[in-house]
C-alpha cells in the first residue's frame, strides 16, 4: 500500500462531489511527472484529496484507488479541455486511476500541513504546481491523525 496526495479545485470537483458520486476516474492530469505518479498507483493505495485554489487550501478527505492504469478518457474527447489530438485509443499518452470515496473531514489547512509534512515535501515547497505526489507512510499517519481529530 502506498499513499498519495492529489490536488483538485473544489469548484471543478470536490470531496463533496466524490462523496456524492462514490466513485470516479481522476481525469484531466496533464503533467508528465504527475501522470507517472498516477501510473505507479495500485488498488488499495490511499489518496489524500487536497483542495487547491480554495480559501484556504487544504486536505478535505480520503479516497482509495480501486482501478489502476486507466487511459484518461478526456484525452480522446474533442469537446474536453483536456483533449490531446496526439493521443490515440491504441496508444494513449495520459493515464489515470479510478478511486472511491472513503472519508471527508473538516478542512486541514495548508498552514497546518506545513508543520505536519517534511519541509522539502512538494506540497509545502514554494512554487510546486504538481497535482499528484507521493506521501511517505509516517507523514500519511500524521495527516490522517490530524484530520480525524478535526472531524
Amino acid at each position: 500500500m502506498a499513499f498519495w496526495i492529489a490536488k483538485t479545485e473544489p469548484d471543478v470537483y470536490s470531496i463533496d462531489d466524490l462523496a456524492r458520486d462514490r466513485r470516479t476516474v481522476w481525469d484531466g492530469v496533464r503533467n508528465y511527472q504527475a501522470r507517472n505518479y498516477l501510473r505507479q498507483m495500485r488498488p488499495g493505495d490511499f489518496v489524500f484529496v487536497y483542495h487547491s485554489n480554495a480559501e484556504p487550501p487544504g486536505l478535505a478527505g480520503l479516497a482509495e484507488v480501486v482501478t489502476a492504469e486507466v487511459p484518461d478518457p478526456t484525452q480522446f474527447d474533442p469537446a474536453s479541455r483536456y483533449y490531446d489530438p496526439k493521443s490515440r485509443p491504441e496508444a494513449p499518452r495520459w493515464w489515470t486511476v479510478e478511486v472511491v470515496f472513503r472519508e471527508r473531514w473538516p478542512l486541514v489547512p495548508l498552514t497546518e500541513l506545513r508543520a505536519l509534512l517534511p519541509p522539502d515535501h512538494p506540497l509545502v515547497r514554494r512554487g510546486n504546481r504538481l497535482s499528484v505526489m507521493p506521501l511517505d507512510e509516517a507523514s500519511a499517519t500524521r495527516l490522517l491523525g490530524r484530520a480525524r481529530r478535526g472531524a
